[in-house]
């Protein structure tokens, strides 16, 4: 996914990074607590790291219970009674067929395509387009069918979270904007137009039991412990929750009331004190001294709302502080002139803290 604040192609930084603070042999537990699409997570689950994930959006959620916990291949053992086929073929290969299945069900006009797509919004006073008509009821037919299947305990709740990570992933492919979901265009660009091929997720295989929650992060840290704490949180005012509302609603796909030209679901209980000025600060430094690890990682760019004083400030309470630093991209959310951008590169910090 094109993921505001991704880390893709800075996880080789960071795992090097941190290699260089941490006594390796006496780290097993990463917690990734603003996790995102898993991206991290799920580097340092093949590193061998016992993880712990969390997002407050429950779209992350599912992509990490998927990513992160689940570790053991997936047999869909009890939906041989309606996929008998799968009775002939192994089981690290049985994925590919209920996907293959899923995608090539017949549409149905359910919430999706009722309120993302042009032909179920051209009769109402505001029209959207967020994804093809063809791709909108074949993405409310593969997700009705999944919930009828858990509903029905055909499938693992392993099986569950897999399926909705691959819907999620590959509907995000096939999406109408320009990356983020704050704004649709009004023509359908080249790859909304293709017809939308579920890819099932990747799944990673290994011997850890791993544990991803879906809570406020300030509250989840004073619960858990760990050897790594990463922090990855939002640096500015965009909250993610109007980014990307359309994923929530297709993870949790529970027609909810949705408002203004954008199709907006409500998000109260899912604002970031990290996106807010007057709170950042204190909010952060909370979060810090409540951390029950033995190393403190922090993502933060040069153009944050926290300053690097600040940041050094409030890391320092907890012990020996330092940074790492790398120039990368900026995240765009358009590829237009329309942001007047500071600049097309940005410096990424990764400050610590090790912890006494």
């Amino acid at each position: 996914m094109n993921y505001i604040g991704s880390k893709l192609s800075l996880l080789e930084f960071l795992e090097d990074s941190i290699n260089k603070v941490v006594d390796k042999k006496n780290c097993n537990v990463f917690c990734d607590l603003f996790a995102g699409t898993g991206i991290v997570g799920n580097y340092f689950k093949k590193k061998g790291y016992q993880i712990i994930a969390n997002d407050i959006q429950y779209y992350s959620y599912i992509l990490n219970k998927h990513y992160i916990e689940n570790h053991k291949e997936l047999k869909f053992l009890k939906l041989k009674k309606e996929l008998p086929e799968l009775e002939k073929i192994k089981a690290e290969n049985r994925k590919d067929f209920v996907c293959d299945y899923l995608e090539n069900l017949k549409g149905i006009k359910g919430f999706v395509y009722k309120n993302y797509c042009l032909g179920g919004t051209k009769n109402k006073k505001i029209q959207r387009q967020y994804f093809s008509d063809t791709n909108g009821i074949k993405c409310d037919a593969i997700r009705q069918k999944i919930e009828n299947w858990k509903k029905e305990k055909l499938i693992s709740k392993n099986e569950y979270y897999f399926l909705l990570a691959s819907l999620i992933e590959s509907i995000d492919k096939y999406a109408n904007t320009a990356s983020v979901y704050g704004a649709f265009l009004k023509k359908l660009k080249k790859s909304a137009r293709k017809n939308l091929i579920l890819k099932p997720a990747e799944l990673v295989i290994n011997d850890q039991k791993h544990k991803v929650y879906n809570e406020d992060i300030n509250i989840l840290t004073k619960k858990i412990k760990g050897d790594i704490l990463y922090l990855d949180p939002p640096y500015n005012h965009r909250q993610y929750a109007t980014n990307y509302h359309i994923l929530e609603t297709i993870a949790k796909y529970d027609n909810p009331k949705i408002y203004g030209k954008t199709g907006l679901r409500e998000y109260e209980n899912q604002k970031s004190s990290y996106c807010s000025c007057s709170k950042v600060k204190n909010t952060f430094k909370n979060l810090i001294l409540n951390a029950k690890v033995k190393y403190i990682f922090l993502s933060y760019n040069n153009e944050g709302l926290m300053s690097l004083k600040d940041i050094k400030e409030i890391m320092s309470l907890r012990g020996k502080y330092g940074y790492f630093t790398k120039k990368y991209n900026r995240f765009k959310a358009d590829k237009t002139e329309n942001r007047n951008y500071k600049a097309d590169r940005t410096v990424e910090y990764l400050h610590y803290v090790v912890c006494k």
